[in-house]
């Protein structure tokens, strides 16, 4: 249609071309609305069928679980559950059906409803929606759905058998927002039902109704398929490492075995011999374990086949290792040993018996049960090698090496106070001398031997033993208030050591 002055011809031919492109969308639109009545006839054709299609399959688990209770009473069980909240959801959209077609009448004949004349979509516009949100009755919809995929998934729980049929599910009957042409968010429900013909809206329903059979049906086959075909798949069968025993050292062979095995619950053997009780047709192992080192074992299962016993043999290995009570922590600069002292050590290998361990070094002597000794004489450094034997004969060896230091010097104490202490001559008096090493490794007791008693402005005392005596009691006697008495030069010894230590710190006496 060019622009420019027309002849009178000319604008006749555009207004009957007009005129038809008009006619053609009117027919074409009722063409589509007669589709979607069509297309609703064969999903309600498909339902019916599925319904008794899937009454078949329940009737199958029904007598199943008759002839065989143990083994698909439980399936029923599950079965039975799903057809009562399946019936739920599906009555439900056939009432909202109901509700969306109850203004157009059927036919007298045929009972079909006036497809070309479903149009309008009024009634779930005005129902379900209220501005941008759901109506009380929108909302209500959403509920039920959700509470039917909460409710059917929740009759499996966390079985993984049947996680795809949850999977499935959610994917099915999902309500999330849904991204228009235009990249706009909308409700579920707007998307799929608000501003659409009647027609398009009950066949969406019902398509709706056809997904909850399928889910129906599929959850019976699975059902079934479970306890029938599957049983017998090779599905069924895992592929099982099993090796000669459950721990290797490093640089050892590992040996074992890979074999297919499977258990079943209606498998149950005549009897059984070994560690452990016959539960859902597999042996559960429950036994001490032993010392440390590799331990076997073994049994028989025996099943009956054409009336006679068939005794199947089982063997098995492991390693007991010792259990850990303490973190194996060390600071890497303090690996230290002190001369004149038994410095308790405790050595092992894991997984290697204590009797198969030995460990050897100068003044290394053993305590028994991989307790030891070591009493280190002279030099700055000692050695310490431990070597084991494996199980398989084979044999590993560490060493470790320690600094050897002298007991630090001990610090002079009056009454067992160190540093420096006031008070009245008569409590230094009847004092002890002694002392003493705080905040060491070992527990030590001192002996002193002699130390020298020092007053302001007199001859130094020297006092055998580790009592102040009469001389020290006599200067004393001499000093005046604020003089400091020294006690110095401390010498002791240990006791039950062949070790003399060296010269304990003085310590000060103020008199008050």
């Amino acid at each position: 249609m060019a622009g420019g002055k027309l002849t009178p011809r000319q604008k006749m031919i555009n207004l009957m071309y007009l005129v038809f492109i008009a006619m053609l969308a009117l027919n074409m639109s009722k063409e589509v609305l007669t589709a979607f009545g069509l297309m609703n006839e064969k999903f309600e054709g498909v339902n019916k069928f599925s319904e008794e299609y899937n009454k078949s399959l329940l009737g199958t688990l029904e007598q199943k679980a008759q002839d065989e209770p143990a083994r698909f009473k439980a399936p029923l069980d599950k079965a039975n559950e799903v057809q009562k909240i399946s019936k739920d959801l599906y009555t439900y959209l056939g009432n909202i059906k109901n509700d969306v077609t109850k203004e157009f009448e059927r036919e007298e004949k045929t009972g079909k409803l006036p497809y070309e004349a479903m149009d309008k979509g009024s009634y779930i516009d005005e129902n379900w929606f209220e501005g941008d949100k759901y109506s009380k009755k929108g909302d209500e919809i959403i509920a039920k759905i959700e509470k039917y995929k909460k409710d059917i998934i929740a009759v499996f729980g966390n079985d993984v058998k049947y996680q795809k049929i949850a999977e499935n599910i959610n994917s099915k009957f999902n309500l999330s927002n849904v991204k228009d042409k235009d990249g706009v968010s909308k409700k579920y429900l707007s998307y799929h039902f608000e501003g659409f013909p009647a027609v398009a809206s009950m066949a969406k329903l019902t398509s709706m109704q056809n997904d909850v059979e399928q889910t129906e049906q599929d959850i019976y086959n699975a059902l079934i398929g479970n306890t029938i075909a599957q049983a017998a798949s090779l599905k069924n069968f895992q592929a099982m490492v099993i090796l000669d025993k459950n721990v290797f050292f490093e640089g050892e062979t590992v040996k074992g075995r890979v074999v297919l095995g499977k258990y079943d619950a209606n498998t149950v053997p005549t009897s059984f011999s070994g560690p452990g009780k016959i539960e859902n047709g597999q042996a559960i192992i429950s036994m001490t374990a032993g010392g440390v080192g590799e331990k076997t074992i073994n049994g028989t299962f025996s099943f009956m086949e054409d009336g006679k016993p068939v005794p199947l043999k089982f063997e098995g290995k492991y390693v007991v290792v010792p259990r850990p009570n303490s973190a194996n922590i060390s600071a890497d600069k303090m690996n230290v040993v002190y001369r004149g002292l038994p410095n308790p050590m405790t050595i092992s290998f894991a997984g290697i018996p204590e009797n198969n361990v030995t460990a050897s070094a100068p003044g290394l002597t053993s305590a028994g049960k991989g307790k030891y000794n070591l009493n280190p004489g002279s030099g700055t450094e000692v050695i310490v090698t431990a070597t084991g034997k494996m199980a398989d004969g084979k044999s590993v060896s560490d060493k470790k090496v320690f600094r050897i230091k002298n007991i630090p010097a001990p610090l002079g104490a009056i009454g067992g106070v160190t540093g420096v202490q006031k008070g009245a001559k008569s409590r230094l008096q009847v004092s002890k001398i002694s002392a003493v090493l705080p905040d060491f490794l070992y527990d030590l007791n001192f002996e002193v031997t002699q130390f020298t008693f020092k007053v302001p402005g007199q001859p130094a005392i020297i006092v055998n033993g580790g009592a102040v005596d009469g001389k020290c009691a006599a200067a004393l006697a001499r000093a005046a208030k604020g003089d400091q008495v020294t006690i110095s030069d401390i010498k002791s010894r240990i006791a039950g050591q062949n070790i003399k230590p060296q010269t304990a710190a003085p310590v000060i006496y103020e008199i008050q």
